[in-house]
Formats: structure tokens, sequence, C-alpha cells
């Protein structure tokens, strides 16, 4: 008997211990799993600017080389190399010892000729009056008059003469033809100079403003979009932003001049000439630099962070929170990307919820959990920069 009723006892507390393991089973399959945090951008329309960063080179605004028009030995130099100098300064002094007797010389050629006008007029009317008396003959007449229009010609061709070897004396100063800043003097004085040297005497640069040349690939004009979505022009035209060496904007801007209309056989290039104030002369001629130039600009466009787009093949998608708190996936039409946010053509409406961060949690029909999504650009770490 005794064995009997330990083996019931033992029976027994097998069917609880199974009792107790068949309850805790079934409150585990009950268990609801938890919602996927996800974060989401609510859309909102903004405005959208699309731009381009191209490089190129800057250009002086006027430049002109400094060269002789007389030819004759350099006895000083009037200017600082480096220093601003005025339109109209002057800069270089070629010997005008030659010049000066050259105009000595013409003047007194030109006395000379109004000596022997004066002398042919006289005699022309003297004769005018025997002439008409009949008491010399018209042929001696003619030849006065003859002579008298020779000495007029001689004296216009010594005033010519004159004026021109003034000019040469005038040229021994050699001016600066336009204001701006003067390089180094590439000769000194003793220096023999001609008009017909091949290297100039100095360069003088006006940079307050420069010129930046960028080019473009012609095929970017062809993609630059409808007027109806062209760069918004100010009074002055459309501006561009100058960018410095880690691509981030200088503080300097430009007004975009005009569009080459020939195509670059050998690049396909189109040149972009672009003005830009320069007042305390950073930018010099011959430097390396790149533009921001606006393409295209949206009033109101609504856009997304990059990394909330999917792609399968072709096809973009993103995934939306509807009223209920689930998830669905949307097919979209993309646009241009800016600054990893890509604008949407079509598919998506102001108000609704993106997900932006949690994407690969989602399935078609699933409840979420969704908090807003904070951009980095706009943390106070990325403002910074």
């Amino acid at each position: 008997m005794c064995m009997r009723q330990r083996y019931r006892t033992l029976a027994m507390a097998g069917l609880a211990a199974l009792a107790v393991a068949g309850c805790g089973n079934g409150e585990q399959d009950l268990a609801v799993p938890a919602a996927p945090q996800v974060t989401v951008l609510t859309l909102r329309p903004r405005p959208f600017t699309v731009s381009v960063d191209l490089p190129g080179r800057i250009s002086a605004l006027r430049s002109a080389q400094i060269r002789p028009q007389v030819g004759g030995i350099v006895q000083r130099r009037f200017f600082e190399q480096g220093a601003e100098v005025t339109r109209g300064a002057a800069l270089f002094q070629i010997n005008p010892a030659p010049f000066k007797a050259e105009v000595a010389t013409t003047a007194a050629a030109l006395q000379r000729a109004q000596a022997a006008l004066a002398r042919a007029s006289t005699q022309a009317a003297r004769l005018e009056r025997l002439v008409h008396a009949d008491l010399v003959s018209r042929q001696s007449y003619d030849d006065a008059l003859a002579q008298r229009e020779q000495a007029a010609a001689d004296v216009a061709e010594a005033r010519a003469t004159l004026s021109r070897r003034r000019l040469d004396l005038a040229f021994a100063t050699v001016d600066a033809p336009i204001s701006g800043r003067i390089d180094q003097a590439l000769l000194t004085e003793g220096a023999l100079v001609s008009p017909s040297d091949s290297a100039p005497m100095a360069l003088v640069q006006q940079i307050d403003q420069v010129y930046l040349d960028v080019r473009q690939p012609a095929r970017a004009l062809e993609r630059a979009g409808d007027a109806a979505h062209a760069p918004a022009a100010d009074a002055d035209g459309v501006r561009a932003q100058l960018l410095d060496r880690d691509g981030r904007p200088s503080g300097l801007d430009g007004r975009v001049l005009f569009s080459g209309s020939t195509v670059d056989t050998s690049t396909g290039d189109v040149l972009l000439r672009i003005l830009v104030d320069n007042p305390q002369q950073r930018l010099l001629p011959g430097m390396y630099a790149r533009a921001r130039v606006p393409r295209a600009s949206y009033a109101q466009a609504l856009s997304v962070p990059q990394q909330a787009v999917t792609r399968i093949g072709a096809q973009a998608y993103v995934w939306v929170i509807d009223a209920r708190g689930r998830a669905r996936s949307v097919s979209v039409e993309l646009g241009e990307l800016v600054e990893r946010r890509y604008r949407i053509a079509s598919g998506l409406h102001a108000g609704q919820q993106v997900v932006v961060e949690g994407i690969e949690r989602l399935s078609a029909g699933i409840a979420v959990s969704a908090r807003p999504w904070r951009d980095p650009a706009a943390t106070p770490t990325a403002r910074a920069y």
C-alpha cells in the first residue's frame, strides 16, 4: 500500500507541473509584440533652389599693358611697384631731349612756310590789280595764285608735323591708361625701349571688380528646366555665390553677365561669365575659384531627406504613416537632389508623414510608434560650419 500511494502522489505532482507549464506557454503566446520605433517628417512646402558648383579662373575687369609709343632711353620710373595708380598718372619718363629738338625744328619750318605764304599772297594780290589793267599777262597771274595755294599747303603740312612732334614729346611721358594696381616694373632706368618691343614695360589691372569665367557642359543647358522655374533674379540679374576651398560660401557673390553662345568643340563646354565685387582685392587674376550658380527655383516644393527614399529598380518609394498610425509604401517621382534632399515631383502631398529612420523595420500595414525626425543640419554644430 505504501508503494502504491507513493506512485499516486508522484503522478499527481507531474500532472500539476505540466499544468503549470501549459499555463505559462499560453501567456507567452498571448503577448503582443512592441510597435517598431521610427522617426517621421511632416511634409511642408518650402522654397527649393537647384544650384550647380562650377570651377573657373579669375580675370581682371580691365587689364592694360604699358607700352611706349615712342622710342628712347628710360630716364625715370614714377611709381612704386604693386601700388594703386590712377588713370593719367605718369609711370615712366623717356628722354625727351630728342623730341624737344624735333618740336623746335618743326616750329621753325612752320614759320618759314607762313612767311612764304605771306609773300605769295602779297604777290598774288599785286598781280590781280595789274592783270585787270592789262599790264601783266594772265599766265603770270595764274602762276602767282598757284604759288599762293602751294604756300598755304606747306603751312598746313608744317602745322600737322608740329602737332605730331608735340605728341611724340608728350608720349615721352608714359601715362597709365586705366586706374588699378600696377605690377612690377619689367625694366629699369637706362633701358632702351621702342614701340615695336614685344615685352611691355609694366602691367596695370583693375581688380576692385573681377570676372570669374566658369565653364558648364552644354548639355546642362538642356536640363536647366523651363522658364517657369528659372532662377530668381534681382535688379542686378541672377546672383551666384563664390565658394571657398572647402566648398562653403566665402561671403562673396557675383552677378551672372552672360552665357556664351558658342560651344567649345574640344570640351563641349560653354563659357559663363560672372562679375564679382572685390573691394578688399581678395581675388587676384589667375586664381582658381568655384561658384554656386542657380539653375532652377521653386517657390513651393516638397522635399524629403535622401535616406527616406528606397529604390526598386528604376522606381523610387517612400514609407508614409497614415491616420491610423500604420505604415504603407508610396511610389514617388523624384526631382533634383540638393544638399541630400530630393524634391518630390509627384506622389506626395503636404501634411503627410514620411518615415526617415527605421525603414528597415517596416512592412505594409504594420502599426508604428513615431516621433519627429530632427534634421542634423539644424543642430548648432552643423550651423557652425
